[in-house]
């Protein structure tokens, strides 16, 4: 081991002293003290880890500080108490820039610390940082068969991670590491850890490279074993075209279907049984795999199991249902694309090639070195040539309709195709337009220009009263005070939406992105400004702080509601006034036309209605649908708005000419119907109703008056026939007195007080129901 440790107070003094210049970057007196120091003071190491110089300069990550420490004679190979280098260090860490600088320098990459492990297993972490240190070092010819002292492998290391590390397997196996690598304790070999993994194309590759696909560990464990435990399909397809026997028994008595079972993986247990696994072999607690996939409740599985257990055996040994014709047809199918190339360069590079003649077949064949002997080749000439014409055709073989069952072949295994509809029986279905979501496309949200999240999202405000105590360069000056050392590692940056912010009121966080250059009027994925979302959530002081910050009082979204329309929907009075006085504009219409004077009457606030009309609002605006102020004002039922709004339009003045102004439409209360003529025949002179002669205005109701014929409609007594079913029962969960109470106050929170409830109704809606029953009593 390449350590020299310090001894003697001198040279413990100057090595901490060397150290700590190292850690401030005083160069100059570094210099001084290594031209002044005792003898080689730059290649010691200090006594209580045996940390050297480079150690240090290679964990802070400095390469300034490193590469100048080598020119004054530092050597790249010293190691501390663990036998590590400077360079294990900075592949641990990832410092790619430092094993770059390191491997320039000459430092040995085949050097190992007392555990047996090279740098290799320093740079098996499952980040591009690491990808990079792990390339550096395999250009430096490091060692891709070391073994540690516990008997691993570093290409069977990197398998056991190969669900995140699979990039730096293939590029360990590519520089030539032993694809049969085993653990020496357990037994496992590389193959059944990338099976276990689920990586692949790493199985794939240990195969081409001659991996051993029938190994098994000390519990007699086989590759298929694990694929089906985790229900890899795929990989157990590829270990099938290698030659694979997947009717391996553990140990324990456990064959690749059992685990296939436990786990519901129908068509793996499919596969396996037509592939040999014997599906009627118990274990050693007497269970076949059906009844495992029972207990399990995977239904579905055991239908499967039943029926491998009724054909288990049946298939012919010398026809072409044989085992042979499968391990063909999966060979064939996992070797596809190297078939078609050596087929076309068989016939003279013709692309596209589907017949070909049998001797070019047969050649291509054993070229490839393909899972047959001559006698199972002429039954398979057989059968692919019925017809005796002497070409074969390759699609034919590649399917392996010819000469397998259909349920055999790799097609039965994809999903099923729909059959198509017969001509003349095609059945009409509604078309349903579908609803565009108004979001921005995903191409449109631009990052920042640093690589940072979208502008809409800002950096939290975190409370921190001392901003030096995560950074230990930078201690206090009274020791009593340094609790740097609880504090490892800076916050992290916490991302949030900026309206967030807006409707929760964040000001902190908002003053922070405002401070780091964010655009005051950034709109989310909703189109929405931060001005918008205060007005609709009725955030007063958010919105005068962002109207002072220069916010767009007119932005629009992209139903073109700007944040007026938002105020006014909301019912929120005071931030009304506050947009108006900021030079809001009154009559902006949306996008159906409507106006911010319509959103208020919605909203059934009169005080923001009254405002908006006394700052020059448009009574008569009309939006797409042809309704005006007042026809909003009916649908809504508030008789406070209709009553504000039609004393406007009464106090309008008149034109100058004398033809008649253009009516507006007004909804009068209701009134009976009737002509003089069929009065006076029936009922004589009708006398002028009075507050106090309410039985004169119900003899004056005829029976055909429009709203006597509504309500009988709407009650249902003009039906002959009540058809209508009413269970009995109401079959639900009924709400408690408290959740009726929440759900009631929870909507008058949302849409103020002036709403009708179930079990309540304005003085208008009660006026109307009960004029409608006084109407029934004329009959």
């Amino acid at each position: 081991m390449s350590c020299k440790q310090a001894k003697g107070r001198l040279q413990v003094l100057q090595i901490y002293r060397l150290l700590q210049c190292i850690q401030d970057g005083d160069k100059t007196y570094i210099e001084k003290l290594i031209s002044m120091g005792v003898d080689d003071l730059i290649n010691l190491t200090e006594p209580r880890d045996g940390n050297g110089v480079l150690h240090l300069a290679a964990v802070t990550n400095k390469p300034d500080m490193l590469e100048f420490l080598v020119d004054q004679g530092a050597r790249p190979d010293v190691q501390d108490r663990s036998g590590r280098t400077p360079l294990m260090l900075a592949a641990e860490l990832g410092y790619d820039g430092i094993v770059s600088l390191l491997a320039k320098k000459n430092a040995d990459m085949k050097l190992v610390d007392i555990e047996g492990k090279g740098v290799l297993f320093y740079c098996l972490h499952p980040t591009k940082r690491h990808m990079r240190c792990l390339q550096v070092v395999l250009n430096g010819n490091a060692d891709v068969n070391n073994v540690s002292e516990a008997g691993i492998p570093v290409f069977l290391l990197a398998c056991e991670q190969a669900q995140d590390c699979e990039g730096m397997c293939l590029s360990i196996l590519e520089r030539g590491a032993d694809p049969n690598a085993t653990n020496q304790e357990t037994g496992r070999t590389a193959l059944m850890e990338a099976a276990r993994a689920g990586a692949l194309e790493l199985v794939r590759a240990i195969l081409k490279k001659g991996g051993n696909v029938n190994a098994l560990d000390k519990k007699r464990f086989h590759a298929a074993h694990f694929a089906a435990e985790k229900g890899f399909f795929e990989i157990i397809k590829v270990l099938s075209a290698y030659r694979a026997d997947v009717g391996g028994v553990t140990t324990e008595g456990d064959t690749p279907l059992h685990f296939a079972a436990s786990g519901g993986y129908t068509d793996c247990c499919r596969f396996l049984a037509q592939r040999g696994c014997n599906p009627k072999l118990k274990n050693q607690e007497g269970l076949l795999p059906r009844q495992i996939a029972k207990d399990c409740g995977h239904k579905a599985t055991v239908k499967e199991l039943k029926k491998a257990e009724r054909l288990h055996g049946k298939s012919s040994k010398g026809g072409t249902n044989g085992p042979w014709a499968l391990m063909l047809h999966d060979w064939s199918h996992e070797n596809e694309n190297e078939l078609r190339s050596a087929f076309e360069s068989a016939t003279d590079g013709f692309i596209g090639v589907e017949f070909v003649p049998k001797g070019t077949f047969v050649s291509v064949l054993k070229e490839l070195h393909a899972p047959l002997d001559d006698v199972q080749i002429h039954i398979l000439l057989l059968a692919l040539d019925k017809r005796r014409e002497g070409f074969i055709n390759i699609n034919d073989f590649l399917r392996g309709l010819k000469y397998l069952p259909k349920t055999y072949v790799m097609a039965s295994y994809g999903p099923k195709k729909k059959k198509a509809a017969k001509a003349g029986k095609t059945k009409k279905s509604k078309f349903n337009l579908p609803l565009p979501i108004c979001t921005v496309p995903q191409d449109l949200i631009h990052r920042r220009d640093d690589g940072g999240p979208p502008h809409f999202m800002i950096e939290s405000w975190q409370h921190a009263t001392d901003t030096q105590r995560y950074d230990r360069d930078h201690r206090p000056e009274r020791p009593i005070e340094d609790d740097t050392a609880w504090y490892i590692d800076e916050p992290e940056k916490i991302y949030i939406n900026l309206n967030y912010c807006v409707k929760t009121g964040d000001i902190e966080s908002l003053r922070l992105a405002l401070s780091q250059k964010v655009p005051v009027d950034v709109k989310d994925r909703f189109y929405k400004t931060p001005l918008m979302a205060a007005c609709a959530s009725g955030n007063y002081e958010m919105a005068k702080f962002l109207l002072d910050n220069g916010a767009d009082v007119n932005a629009c979204d992209q139903f073109k509601w700007t944040p007026l329309h938002h105020a006014c929907h909301a019912g929120q009075l005071d931030i009304i006034q506050l947009l108006l006085e900021a030079g809001a504009s009154v009559d902006r219409p949306a996008l159906n036309g409507a106006t911010p004077l319509m959103r208020a009457i919605e909203s059934c606030r009169p005080s923001c209605v009254e405002y908006l009309i006394k700052a020059g609002a448009k009574i008569n605006a009309v939006n797409k649908t042809e309704q005006n102020c007042l026809d909003v004002a009916h649908a809504y039922a508030d008789f406070r708005v209709v009553d504000l709004l039609q004393a406007k339009i009464n106090t309008q003045p008149r034109p100058k000419d004398n033809k008649k102004p253009q009516p507006v439409k007004i909804h009068h209360k209701p009134t009976p119907a009737s002509t003089p003529g069929s009065i006076k025949e029936k009922q004589g002179p009708v006398p002028t109703p009075t507050a106090s002669s309410n039985s004169a205005v119900k003899k004056a109701m005829k029976k055909d008056s429009v709203i006597v014929h509504s309500t009988q409609i709407t009650s249902g007594r003009l039906n002959k026939l009540d058809i209508s079913f009413v269970p009995r029962t109401n079959w639900q969960n009924h709400l408690t007195t408290r959740d009726l109470m929440d759900r009631m106050a929870r909507r008058r929170q949302r849409f103020s007080f002036e709403v009708d409830f179930d079990d309540f109704k304005m003085p208008f809606n009660k006026n109307i129901q009960k004029k409608s029953m006084e109407f029934e009593l004329t009959d």
